[in-house]
């Protein structure tokens, strides 16, 4: 049966511009960081992008290495994109990125080379089946290549008409404003950066937010429920189902799961129940709470989750003292996983 969205589509749905381009994005876009690999049926992929398309959803994020195995979630999604998005090709926003590792030998690590960034947008493209991607990104900082090299690259892409924008991710506040100025030498500006953000990782607040505010930057925060912590999954224990005991699962490591978070995350929870949301949708509502925050990132492994999490949208204020309550839980969890790369250390 084909595919055709729901004509009711863009009713509810709400969008912001990203930084001072003229570029709108849904406050929430689809990540495919996880679920949508090898492991995980074609026929579930293809229901999520059914369900968050036809909810607004117009943004799906991808990067070069997300499968399981590396490569296989741009290679589900040019499928379904083939098969049942193609005739909507104009109203998506489409993004990959480059920086990990990917491929054997000295070219395929990962970093900022030009050689390996271009040559991996090469791949995706391929694996896509599309001529260009609406938005392609440093996925994180190099400090073993120059990052004139790193940027430059991410020009070329642009003039070749492979990327319509670009943007880093995890890159420090020092960096991100050095590479918004490089590109600004070549006449392509910096889009948008996206880091890692949630309650128990507030690293953005410490400036980065500041220097995104004075470039005129867009901001994609991604893991706003702390990689599945900030949700009802651990409020009894780890189940059996958890991304902890899934392949391609290590996002979630058992440190996080402390006592302290754990703690923290049952009194969220209690705060959550307050505003009659579950505390996953608090949890992305509180990391839209500032207008700077441009879109947030979900993942999901069901059409269910896809749809709860939209409905976030419906409660998005916050009142004073909710957020004083919040504050007084939502502390360092020790979940930064991209932490080195925005210290500027080698992975």
């Amino acid at each position: 049966m084909s595919y055709h969205a729901s004509s009711k589509r863009y009713d509810s749905m709400q969008y912001r511009f990203c930084g001072r381009s003229g570029l709108k994005l849904p406050l929430l876009s689809m990540g495919l960081w996880h679920n949508f690999g090898d492991t995980t049926s074609l026929v579930r992929q293809r229901e999520m992008v059914h369900t968050a398309f036809d909810l607004g959803i117009t943004h799906f994020d991808l990067a070069n290495n997300y499968g399981p195995p590396y490569g296989s979630a741009e290679t589900n999604f040019g499928r379904i994109l083939k098969e049942d998005l193609r005739p909507y090709r104009d109203e998506l926003i489409i993004s990959s990125k480059a920086g990990w590792d990917m491929w054997p030998g000295p070219y395929g690590q990962g970093g900022g080379s030009r050689k390996y960034v271009l040559a991996s947008l090469d791949q995706s493209l391929q694996r896509l089946g599309l001529d260009y991607v609406d938005i392609f990104y440093s996925h994180r900082f190099d400090p073993e290549t120059p990052l004139e090299e790193t940027m430059g690259a991410l020009a070329t892409a642009v003039q070749q008409g492979k990327a319509l924008y670009v943007g880093v991710s995890s890159y420090s506040p020092a960096k991100t404003a050095e590479a918004a100025q490089l590109l600004r030498d070549w006449k392509v500006p910096c889009l948008i950066h996206q880091p890692s953000y949630n309650m128990f990782n507030r690293w953005i607040e410490d400036g980065l937010l500041d220097t995104l505010e004075q470039e005129g930057m867009g901001c994609i925060t991604f893991t706003a429920l702390a990689q599945g912590l900030l949700s009802d999954k651990y409020l009894n224990g780890v189940p059996q189902d958890s991304r902890i005991n899934r392949e391609g699962g290590g996002s979630l490591q058992q440190a996080h799961l402390s006592p302290e978070n754990l703690a923290r995350v049952r009194a969220l929870n209690e705060i959550a129940k307050t505003r009659g949301q579950s505390l996953a949708q608090m949890a992305l509502a509180w990391v839209l709470r500032d207008p700077r925050v441009t879109t947030t990132l979900i993942g999901a492994s069901s059409p269910a989750q896809i749809r709860e999490n939209v409905a976030a949208l419906q409660r998005l204020d916050f009142t004073k003292e909710e957020l004083a309550a919040i504050d007084e839980q939502a502390k360092e969890g020790g979940i930064n996983l991209w932490e080195r790369s925005i210290k500027e250390l080698a992975p």
